[in-house]
């Protein structure tokens, strides 16, 4: 057999080796993961490896098949960034409608408290109103004259009397008026807090309508995070492989990916481990069923202050744990994840429901710090975020919250009620 026959059926007998590579699906097909994005009302496809091979034998369609892939790209990444920004709108509007509620739920229990103290000083004043009109009535014969007619000699007596009473009476009548004045003032601060919890239902309402809307949004961009990973490194070495006019097989291909996924997962391991070593957490829960979610001490606390960040005076309903950066947060108890995102002025967020009307929210964490999604159950002690400092945040801490029925409390006394210290 001469050179060229040899080479013609060498040849042949490689492309009958590629197409059968390809019937037994060993070189990679452009098969996309998960839901594809729409890209102008359509879903996006993308070239599959024997386009690639296609394209490494003919530099006119490489050029082709690069400015494809180049934007092909882009629009990951673009459709990426604004479900990222749809989703951090959603989470800021989420985190403002929780706020306005939490409020105004602190400002009806203010004017229920002031009503209350003014309806006690009331009933004190009727109390003491009716004790001097007793001693008024025991002061003597009600026809001071006649008696002054009857006993001329007891006259100075009988003026005193007449005084006493006269004071008597003048003291009555204006402790009685107080009492007045005192209901009126019960009856207004308790039409104020009606208003107030009036008020409470329809932001408890934009609050729950928010929540959907910002889960619904997370959910979307983690689906467009999610496309582009798993497509971005497929392009990407399909514009290599273009490039450097070579076939890339799923066994390589797959071979750097598992090696790329591993050394990602040791390294984040070993940043888990040494987090955790640093933060002195230990998870171990508390006979109620209860954990300290962070590392450090407290460095503010529950109530209204002049917020550090935006400088304007408002309600903080959270406590602030100064862990480190990067260290575990733990759920404080068990439970099932409702929010998972960005929310506003708390960077991302976290929020657990962890039954009996409670759940438990954890805030600035770390850009990809977010370790659960909406839906998952967790256990108490489990890791669920890293600590950062996202959103209005001056530094590293976790912002915890406990919520009653839906409204932020003070964390400190609640947890002190678990067997927990803050």
């Amino acid at each position: 057999m001469n050179l060229s026959l040899r080479t013609a059926t060498a040849s042949r007998a490689r492309r009958r080796a590629l197409v059968a590579m390809l019937a037994a699906g060993v070189v990679l097909t452009g098969s996309i993961i998960g839901s594809p994005l729409e890209a102008d009302g359509a879903a996006i496809k993308y070239p599959s490896w024997s386009d690639v091979q296609a394209a490494v034998k003919n530099q006119h369609v490489a050029q082709q098949q690069v400015a494809e892939i180049t934007k092909l790209l882009g629009t990951l990444k673009s459709n990426a960034a604004a479900a990222e920004k749809v989703a951090a709108q959603r989470g800021e509007e989420l985190q403002e409608a929780q706020m306005a509620y939490d409020e105004q739920e602190s400002k009806k229990e203010q004017l229920q408290a002031q009503a209350d103290e003014a309806e006690r000083v009331a009933k004190a004043s009727e109390t003491r109103a009716g004790q001097l009109a007793a001693q008024l009535g025991r002061s003597g014969s009600s026809d001071l004259t006649s008696d002054l007619i009857a006993h001329p000699g007891q006259a100075g007596s009988l003026l005193y009397r007449l005084g006493a009473m006269s004071k008597l009476t003048e003291q009555a009548n204006g402790i009685y008026a107080d009492a007045v004045q005192a209901h009126n003032t019960a009856q207004g601060l308790t039409d104020q807090a009606k208003v107030a919890a009036s008020a409470l239902n329809d932001l408890a309402a934009k609050a729950k309508t928010a929540l959907a809307a910002a889960t619904a949004a997370n959910e979307a961009a983690q689906a467009a995070v999610s496309e582009q990973s798993a497509n971005e490194s497929r392009l990407e070495a399909q514009l290599a492989a273009i490039r450097a006019k070579r076939i890339l097989t799923v066994a390589s291909y797959n071979k750097g990916v598992q090696a790329r996924a591993k050394a990602a997962a040791a390294a984040a391991a070993k940043a888990r481990a040494a987090a955790e070593k640093a933060s002195g957490l230990t998870g171990v829960p508390s006979s109620s069923g209860w954990t300290k979610p962070a590392g450090g001490y407290i460095t503010s606390g529950y109530g209204w202050r002049v917020d550090p960040y935006t400088h304007v005076r408002a309600l903080h309903a959270g406590t602030d744990l100064g862990a480190s950066c990067g260290s575990p947060i733990l759920a404080a108890a068990s439970g099932t994840v409702i929010y998972a995102g960005p929310y506003g002025g708390y960077g991302n967020f976290v929020l657990i429901d962890n039954g009996n009307n409670i759940s438990t929210g954890y805030g600035h964490i770390v850009d990809g710090g977010i370790m659960v999604a909406v839906g998952q159950q967790v256990t108490v002690g489990q890791q669920i975020a890293r600590v950062g400092s996202t959103g209005w945040s001056t530094g590293c801490h976790l912002h915890f919250e406990t919520r009653v029925g839906g409204v932020a409390t003070d964390a400190v006394p609640f947890m002190a009620a678990r067997g927990v210290t803050l």
